[in-house]
């Protein structure tokens, strides 16, 4: 079973796009990361996004590197990241998880064991970040043998010779990085959207993902309306890390203050009129 072009599918068929929520395995603590994981359903996400922690990620802005680190210092690797996604899928088969990371943990761990790894873990998709287009067939390979897709990031500077090339053997649903730079720096403008979104749509039938720049739950709504779904990353872990005490641990609220924000974003990318900005 493909559980995201189920996901996408079915969303499509209820006339909306998708909500997917970002967090970072393992931040701040193993046992807060499970808890947020396995609410977010429930609070109203799609799919998910699951960061691996790696110590240098270069597109990462500095909240996502400040989760890298309390991660990392938690214990986080890519074997338990894995093992976070098992348990979660012993109570929840129905949930696309998506891996974002980057290439060097992989290729640690061995890319063809990786596959296999993830795909018995229960892992739907692989979005690596500095996987260069020339060099992917490192991992799709033995990701299509495994079933897991492969997602595929396209940029604002992306032009029309390029957008083929590095489409090529993309799966799933195509990443749009809405801004040029870092996450969580700044938002892409519905014009920009939409502006974007059809030269993507002219050459890949796959649904269109759009992330790196939505925060507020108007962004969220505006996107998901513009293109098939809205990424929210920065966002959540902003209020994870303004939730935890000072010496970084979570706080008795720190898994509700999230949840409730992805219900916030979920409401907004399902209402029928969807506010732009």
């Amino acid at each position: 079973m493909n559980r995201i072009k189920a996901t996408f599918d079915r969303l499509k068929s209820e006339g909306r796009g998708a909500l997917i929520p970002f967090l970072e395995a393992y931040d701040p603590d193993a046992a807060t990361s499970m808890a947020i994981l396995q609410g977010m359903p429930g609070a109203g996400a799609d799919l998910i996004e699951i960061g691996v922690p790696f110590t240098d990620p270069m597109a990462d802005g500095p909240t996502i590197q400040a989760a890298g680190r309390r991660a990392l210092k938690a214990g986080a690797t890519l074997s338990r990241t894995l093992s976070m996604v098992s348990e979660f899928r012993a109570e929840n088969d129905t949930t696309p998880i998506v891996l974002m990371g980057y290439l060097n943990p992989i290729l640690a761990y061995n890319p063809a064991r990786f596959c296999l790894d993830a795909a018995c873990a229960g892992v739907d998709g692989l979005i690596v970040v500095d996987l260069p287009t020339e060099e992917a067939a490192l991992l799709t390979s033995p990701a299509a043998e495994n079933g897991l897709d492969m997602i595929r990031l396209v940029a604002p500077t992306t032009d029309a010779q390029r957008l083929p090339i590095v489409l090529n053997g993309c799966s799933g649903f195509v990443y749009y990085v809405s801004i040029t730079g870092i996450t969580g720096t700044r938002t892409a403008s519905t014009d920009e959207l939409a502006a974007a979104i059809p030269r993507i749509r002219a050459v890949t039938d796959l649904p269109i993902a759009v992330g790196f720049g939505v925060r507020s739950p108007a962004q969220a709504a505006a996107a998901a309306k513009v293109a098939d779904g809205a990424v929210v990353a920065s966002a959540l872990i902003d209020t994870l890390a303004q939730s935890l005490d000072e010496n970084g641990r979570a706080r008795p609220d720190t898994v509700r203050r999230v949840l409730d924000q992805v219900r916030e974003l979920a409401d907004a990318v399902r209402a029928k009129e969807s506010l732009l900005f």
